[in-house]
């Protein structure tokens, strides 16, 4: 997948000039591409677009959840609990102020990452289930996962960063469903429990 394109043809179509676009890139890509991310980069990004491409034609707004996908962890801080927001209020900032997207959706699908709950907006739902698809991966790839989310909060020891992460996996498992659209439901719902299950195991073990 040819990242810049996508989002180079993203904003041409949005109406940023060329000059802004490439601006924009280079920022995106620094973000991005800090030391300090391990999950959170480009890679994920890339595995959400292609979540996108496949389920292209469920969506209403396919323009504004492409932009979310770009800009939904653009700010990211391990230790802050208002990245969502900001990383909201930062792609709601760059636009063109003769834009027609719909600045709203955006927002509120961007900020809808933070606690992954069902939305009345369907195209939201969507969005939420691209963001979360990484829990339902083989569980090698997702032990690759929670290592590199542990990476991101090494900041704190583990008697501090085990039970806090068990809780926030448990709060998943609390719902009736991790997913918000019946198709991620059919195709992941049981595998994601089965990997969260495993690793709160592994959290909340003496070893």
């Amino acid at each position: 997948m040819d990242l810049k394109k996508t989002y180079s043809d993203l904003l041409s179509n949005i109406g940023f000039s060329a000059n802004d676009i490439q601006k924009n890139w280079l920022d995106l890509q620094k973000a991005y591409s800090n030391k300090s991310r391990h999950y959170h980069n480009l890679t994920h990004i890339k595995d959400m677009i292609e979540c996108y491409e496949t389920y292209f034609d469920k969506l209403q707004n396919p323009t504004e959840i492409l932009f979310s996908i770009f800009y939904h962890d653009v700010i990211y801080s391990a230790s802050k609990k208002d990245n969502e927001l900001k990383s909201a209020e930062y792609a709601l900032a760059i636009l063109p102020e003769n834009t027609t997207l719909n600045k709203q959706l955006v927002f509120d699908a961007i900020c809808a990452t933070q606690q992954h709950q069902h939305n009345e907006v369907e195209d939201i739902n969507w969005l939420i289930d691209f963001d979360l698809k990484i829990l339902a991966r083989d569980w090698d790839d997702y032990k690759i996962y929670f290592e590199q989310i542990r990476k991101e909060y090494r900041i704190y020891p583990d008697f501090l960063y085990k039970p806090g992460r068990a809780k926030a996996l448990k709060h998943f498992l609390e719902h009736e469903f991790i997913f918000q659209t019946e198709e991620f439901r059919k195709l992941y719902e049981e595998k994601a429990r089965n990997n969260i299950e495993k690793e709160i195991s592994i959290l909340e073990s003496k070893k």
